[in-house]
């Protein structure tokens, strides 16, 4: 199955844009969470409490699991531009693309040293499914995305603890992970931190990303940036205009009663047993609709002559989106961990955003730089030309 795509182009400049605002904003969270090392100075006096409340409750707002799931449509989008590439040129990219995963395996084993909270290893897990639909139809693999969506095993979980009262989950196994890896972070050995992030830190990731239903969501917003490219959405964007416009409405639409009903969820359902998967699967709706109603957002503001400008400027951040997310993990786990510069305990919520906007425009003056000499980042160009070692 080939898919037309303009032949102007090798590149669709608003995909790369959108991926660069996912990376800044990813960044910016991670900056105020002490990159997973949740320890944190008293605040100074109850305007700086407020102040760092403030920029906690808004930032979460809005782009926690919103951010991680724009970048996860792009990575099936990706997934698809290179599949139709080659489906072009009478190859089949699907042998080619696993190989590719576990390249980012690689990568994210990399990335974990630094960061106890990476998601390239998890999206080397679930991008296979990739492989294993990239053939289905377009009505196959929506309603697949659907289901995968609608977070099947949380559901799963729900019914049988409301048909069994008495049942007890046991604590999720990410916690005894979390708690082996916590004081690694804060001692200067920085070898004891790495062999510890490595192991405990990613499995703490990838259980808790299980536990909390991100395997399934990733793999629906794979399934959904695959078809946002097959239906060529991102390509003449005012062709498609009512989609996005859509998309934002029915988006909007959507996340308000869901957001109050997470804030309800807790008095409706007292049974912790039912409230923790219910919560799972209401949650990853309410993030989905938020998603949409930023990504259509992002999309029209693309068009208008007064913002394009701006947003363009995030274009070579996007396009070294691989490079950007492995930096700030080298360099926010300097600023923050025991092995660096050990500032946990001195960095309140809002100077750690200030870091993370200093850190986005070291990184955006560097892109702009750089792509301004070479055709790719320093690690994306490494990830292509691995990816197609042996090629002729």
């Amino acid at each position: 199955m080939e898919h037309g795509l303009l032949a102007k182009s090798s590149r669709i400049e608003v995909v790369d844009a959108l991926r660069g605002f996912a990376v800044m904003a990813i960044m910016l969270l991670h900056n105020i969470e002490h990159f997973n090392f949740y320890d944190f100075p008293t605040p100074s006096s109850e305007f700086m409490q407020a102040m760092d409340k403030g920029v906690w409750e808004t930032l979460f707002f809005l782009f926690s699991g919103k951010a991680y799931a724009i970048f996860s449509l792009l990575f099936g989008f990706s997934f698809f531009i290179q599949y139709n590439n080659q489906a072009k040129k009478g190859k089949d990219f699907r042998l080619r693309f696993l190989w590719r995963l576990f390249l980012l395996f690689i990568i994210g084993c990399f990335n974990g040293a630094f960061f106890p909270g990476d998601i390239l290893v998890l999206y080397a897990i679930i991008g296979v499914v990739l492989v294993l639909v990239c053939k289905w139809s377009d009505r196959a693999v929506l309603i697949t995305a659907i289901i995968l969506m609608l977070q099947p095993l949380e559901l799963g979980k729900f019914f049988y603890a409301m048909m069994n009262p008495d049942y007890v989950p046991a604590a999720g196994i990410w916690r005894i992970h979390s708690q082996r890896m916590y004081p690694f972070l804060s001692q200067p050995d920085f070898w004891a931190m790495v062999k510890s992030n490595l192991w405990d830190g990613q499995l703490f990731s990838l259980l808790w990303a299980w536990g909390y239903g991100r395997f399934f969501q990733t793999a629906s917003l794979f399934l959904l940036g695959m078809l946002i490219g097959r239906k060529q959405l991102f390509v003449n964007l005012s062709e498609h205009r009512v989609f996005w416009m859509r998309t934002l409405v029915i988006g909007a639409i959507c996340f308000v009663p869901l957001y109050f009903i997470t804030a309800s969820l807790p008095d409706m359902i007292p049974n912790k047993a039912m409230l923790t998967p219910m919560n799972t699967v209401v949650s990853s709706f309410r993030n989905f609709s938020f998603m949409c109603v930023l990504v259509a957002g992002f999309v029209f503001l693309w068009q208008q002559v007064s913002t394009h400008k701006v947003l363009h400027g995030l274009v070579p951040y996007g396009k070294m989106s691989l490079t950007n997310y492995l930096t700030q993990s080298i360099i926010g786990s300097f600023v923050y961990f025991g092995y660096g510069l050990s500032l946990y305990d001195d960095l309140c919520t809002t100077a750690s955003f200030g870091v993370g906007i200093l850190l986005f425009i070291l990184q955006l003056g560097f892109c702009h730089w750089w792509l301004s000499r070479y055709k790719q980042g320093p690690f994306e160009g490494a990830w292509r030309r691995a990816t197609w070692i042996g090629a002729k």
